[in-house]
């Protein structure tokens, strides 16, 4: 593999981590929906109250999934440019 230029601060690395996100993403944001909508439909069997609850966690978990990716997001562009700086 040949080494990356010198003047544009990227690595041989950078598209497989970009990659990996990029299909870590959309599994997280899903992941949380989907667990949301899941535990809320057992409370609305449980409760009998069907389907308030599962609407209203399964909007809680793409809340927390959103929070979540723009969290890891934010996270992996501060590492990106301090590698720049070096």
């Amino acid at each position: 593999m040949a080494p990356s230029d010198p003047g544009s601060g990227k690595t041989p690395g950078d598209f497989a981590r970009q990659f990996a996100l990029a299909m870590e993403y959309p599994f997280l944001l899903a992941g949380s929906v989907v667990a949301g909508g899941f535990f809320g439909y057992l409370m609305d069997r449980w409760l009998h109250t069907k389907p308030f609850l599962m609407l209203l966690l399964g909007a809680a978990g793409f809340a927390v999934g959103l929070r979540d990716m723009l969290r890891r997001m934010a996270k992996d562009e501060a590492g990106s440019t301090s590698n720049q700086r070096r």
